[in-house]
């Protein structure tokens, strides 16, 4: 429901063609001095996180018990940004037309993956020798090596096709409208475009093509690569769950880093006309349902090996959850990703708000770094890998100041890489908020006016 001055809520005046082709294309290609500052912190940030590196393999690749940050620090990325195109993915094959001005912000994640392509090449070199160990592959040539690094180059490949296909109308508009860089990418990379009808249908055909094999490859690089990482690594661990569990966390962490810069693009980019309470009232409630689902699969797996009461069964839970050195990273990832955002987003005046779901989204970030720590530092902890369970449980590895600098500098040079990419292409759809105006039209209603949607197929 709009006033009579076209206003909705907070969110400002409705945008007209005009102000879509100036906000999106001329304004926010420029760099103002706040955000190159945040640019150049970010971008230093990264740069130590290099030295952290450089200082690790100082001391070499034999002993995969110093590398568990490291580990973190790539299965972070992959939660979080790389899981964020699928937010832009999900809703736009259900046709919602309210998550249009988001689909972009999201889309983007995608460029993150690029860094941590090189993140993993390092990490596969620390892996133990596969002789007399578990492996996903057992004996089959090439795996882990060849076979992981495929899968993970898949996944980036077509994250960065889909940011590029999605983004070709509007390199198009740059090539006519914008100047600089943008104008320069049009020309190289759109010159060819027209937008005929043919044109289009292809383009739809494509971006969707992109969007379902996207997801498909996300949930299989979780559930390979979490097995070659932490469960191969700990002798008698036994869980057909758990690599389920691993992604679906991936997407609530996702959406709760793809909340904090919408949020961030709404209050500091300007961009409040577009990103209003519709969309994170929306994505709120997928945040309640993978919030569920984080508990539903965890008690799923830890039931089974409760009740089962194995030997082995008994070492994994000390291990990653009761009664062992990785308790408190457990329990703090159980309050902060489970049981704090539960106990806030069922009330409807915070989930039906701007603030509410950020505030959220805020806990389940810090409570995703401390269960990708209870994972995968345990696990890299386990000095005998070749066992049939395990013969002493590992005392907990806190962070050297190396560790610290990987993490911090790797999470940094993906938030870099973000911020490069929201100027390389427009960070809200032209073509998709265009196409949003053709299938909308005001109708009065008493003293305002409400506005009706078209079924656009």
């Amino acid at each position: 429901m709009h006033d009579g001055n076209g206003h909705h809520g907070a969110g400002g005046p409705l945008a007209t063609p005009q102000d879509l082709l100036e906000e999106i294309i001329h304004r926010s290609q420029r760099v103002g001095g706040a955000f190159l500052v945040a640019l150049v912190v970010f971008g230093a940030l990264f740069l130590l996180g290099v030295v952290g590196f450089v200082l690790k393999a100082a001391g070499g690749f034999d002993d995969h018990r110093q590398w568990g940050y490291y580990a973190v620090t790539f299965f972070l990325i992959l939660s979080t940004f790389q899981a964020m195109p699928i937010a832009a993915v999900g809703p736009r094959l259900m046709k919602g037309t309210w998550r249009r001005p988001t689909s972009r912000l999201a889309e983007l994640g995608a460029a993150a993956g690029l860094l941590n392509f090189f993140l993993f090449i390092p990490l596969l070199m620390v892996l133990p020798p596969l002789e007399d160990r578990r492996s996903l592959w057992l004996s089959f040539p090439g795996g882990p090596y060849v076979w992981d690094t495929l899968i993970l180059f898949m996944l980036t490949l077509c994250g960065l096709a889909l940011v590029a296909t999605s983004a070709l109308p509007d390199l198009a508009a740059a090539r006519d409208h914008a100047t600089g860089l943008r104008h320069s990418l049009g020309v190289r990379f759109a010159s060819w475009w027209r937008g005929t009808p043919t044109q289009w249908r292809v383009h739809k055909a494509v971006l969707s093509l992109l969007g379902v094999f996207y997801m498909m490859l996300y949930g299989t690089t979780h559930a390979v690569l979490v097995i070659e990482f932490s469960i191969a690594l700990v002798p008698g661990w036994k869980d057909s769950v758990f690599p389920l569990f691993h992604a679906v966390t991936g997407l609530q962490a996702g959406l709760a880093t793809f909340f904090v810069i919408m949020f961030l693009h709404r209050t500091l980019g300007g961009y409040h006309r577009y990103l209003r309470l519709e969309q994170f009232w929306n994505f709120a409630k997928v945040l309640l349902a993978l919030t569920l689902f984080w508990f539903y699969l965890w008690w799923s797996a830890f039931v089974i090996f409760w009740y089962g009461r194995l030997p082995v069964e008994s070492d994994t839970i000390r291990l990653l959850q009761f009664g062992g050195a990785y308790q408190p990273f457990f329990l703090g990832a159980l309050v902060f990703s489970f049981i704090i955002p539960l106990l806030l987003i069922i009330w409807n005046p915070i989930r039906k708000s701007i603030l509410g779901p950020v505030v959220i989204s805020c806990f389940i970030l810090v409570g995703v770094v401390l269960d990708r720590i209870r994972i995968y530092v345990s696990s890299f902890s386990v000095e005998d890998v070749t066992g049939h369970r395990l013969t002493a449980l590992p005392n907990v590895t806190l962070p050297d100041a190396a560790d610290v600098m990987i993490l911090v500098g790797g999470i940094s040079g993906a938030i870099f890489l973000y911020m490069v990419a929201t100027k390389v292409v427009p960070p809200i759809s032209l073509w998709e908020m265009q196409q949003a105006l053709l299938i909308r039209v005001a109708r009065p209603y008493l003293r305002g006016a409400f506005h009706v949607l078209a079924k656009p197929e």
